[in-house]
């Protein structure tokens, strides 16, 4: 992050624009709609600027003393040497200057801005696209209609009612998101708010109702913030607290709510930060707390995720709970690494099993694995390598049998180690993958030399 995003209080304060031209226009313009008092400097001003009421123009060229009492600077000549000796004079005052079009001259960046007062929603690029920015803008702009400021204002009316009344932070957040959205946000919307004031009087009676907690269970998918689901991004925003492990990327945790509480939990092999009891247990306490409790996980968690563990605790318990699936690592890795799982050419069925190691054997039905025009993907199968390739040839498939390791699937570090039964042990043992890593075995693996190059991916 380049530049922190803030929003300045202007309002009564003198803020100096150098240039008088329509760029210099534009930018006194948002200055004065935040209530700014503007000083225009230029040695030639446009006439519309000069006549705006809260302008001080002053038609010369730009000096230091121009600077004296100024909160704010923006530099909008088209004269790069005069904007780079106001941001210089500027920033060893430590005055804050935005320099149109020069981001290594700003410290700070004027924002595209979509304005639906009080609530106030700002974009920048850090200087890099422009264009981009004000597209961004414009989408947004026809997802939240103006109406929406009337929103913020009757929600800041009772602000202050709601905290005297709701003192558990999060039991109030979770009264707000139901205003938000439900009835009374509706009525607020379509201008009844008489009504919508009764509705929010009668929930505030009813506070005591209010759900003590609940748990998110979340499929973060194999690594592609991409992945997600919509479901899964609007909980990821509701939030209190993310418990989170180490399957789930650090763009994904980082998409969940900025002041949510994070817990991880693990695990990597033979390295568990907390048993899975113990989660279980964690997650209880959290919701009996009155919190909303998102546990995050790899892949899908009910697919080698123990979460049918995790909601049988929290149903024995009373916990209000969701599962929201995710795109699982079987299917996400594949796609990315340009393996299909079934083909009508090479195979009609496809298994999912996990490879995890247990006093150093692998407890599967091998002669159910080791069939013909079938594709076998292996969970959590790395260290068992030697193990699985030995089993599949020892019950039948031919030791030419296609397969190939998968490393950080989906990611922009995905890489895929490919070759035989026979030879990639061999080849793993050079080149050293590291978890997590999925493995997929059978034909279908031949057909990504063909296929991945049409992959945005890197594979």
């Amino acid at each position: 992050m380049d530049f922190l995003p803030i929003f300045a209080k202007v309002k009564g304060k003198p803020c100096l624009v150098v240039g008088g031209g329509e760029v210099a226009k534009r930018k006194a313009g948002v200055l004065l709609e935040a209530g700014a008092q503007v000083r225009v400097v230029a040695p030639e001003i446009d006439a519309e600027l000069q006549a705006e009421k809260g302008v001080e123009a002053i038609a010369a060229r730009f000096e230091e003393g121009h600077l004296d009492g100024m909160m704010l600077v923006v530099a909008a000549t088209n004269n790069r040497e005069v904007n780079k000796l106001v941001s210089l004079l500027a920033q060893a005052r430590n005055i804050p200057v935005n320099v149109v079009d020069d981001p290594e001259l700003c410290s700070f960046i004027m924002p595209a801005i979509l304005d639906r007062s009080p609530l106030m929603i700002a974009f920048s690029s850090g200087g890099a696209s422009p264009v981009l920015t004000r597209m961004m803008r414009g989408r947004l702009e026809t997802m939240i209609p103006q109406n929406y400021s009337r929103l913020a204002a009757f929600a800041e009316r009772f602000r202050e009612l709601v905290k005297s009344r709701v003192t558990n932070p999060p039991k109030r957040r979770i009264f707000w998101e139901n205003v938000f959205e439900g009835v009374v946000a509706e009525k607020v919307l379509t201008g009844d708010e008489a009504s919508a004031e009764a509705m929010l009087q009668q929930m505030l009676k009813n506070e005591d109702n209010i759900r003590r907690g609940e748990v998110y269970l979340v499929g973060a998918g194999p690594g592609d913030p991409d992945l997600l689901t919509f479901r899964a991004l609007r909980l990821m925003q509701k939030a209190d607290v993310v418990v989170y492990d180490n399957l789930v990327s650090k763009p994904i945790v980082e998409m969940t709510r900025r002041d949510a509480e994070r817990i991880y939990v693990g695990k990597k092999r033979d390295d568990h930060t907390l048993r899975q009891e113990e989660i279980n247990d964690l997650l209880v306490r959290l919701a009996k707390e009155g919190k909303r409790v998102l546990r995050l996980k790899g892949g899908d968690p009910f697919i080698f995720g123990r979460g049918g563990e995790e909601i049988e605790t929290l149903a024995e318990e009373g916990i209000p709970f969701q599962v929201v699936p995710g795109i699982t690592a079987a299917s996400g890795v594949a796609s990315y690494a340009g393996i299909p799982l079934t083909h009508r050419d090479y195979a009609q069925s496809c298994m999912f099993v996990t490879g995890h190691l247990k006093d150093g054997t692998m407890n599967l039905d091998w002669d159910a694995l080791a069939r013909p025009k079938q594709t076998v993907v292996v969970y959590m199968g790395l260290h068992g390598l030697d193990t699985l390739c030995a089993k599949l040839i020892e019950h039948g498939l031919p030791d030419s049998t296609p397969i190939a390791i998968v490393q950080q699937g989906t990611t922009q570090n995905q890489r895929v180690i490919s070759g035989t039964l026979k030879t990639l042990p061999g080849i793993a043992e050079r080149e050293k993958p590291q978890a997590p890593t999925l493995i997929i075995v059978g034909g279908v693996v031949t057909l990504r030399e063909k296929l991945a190059w049409f992959h945005p991916q890197k594979s």
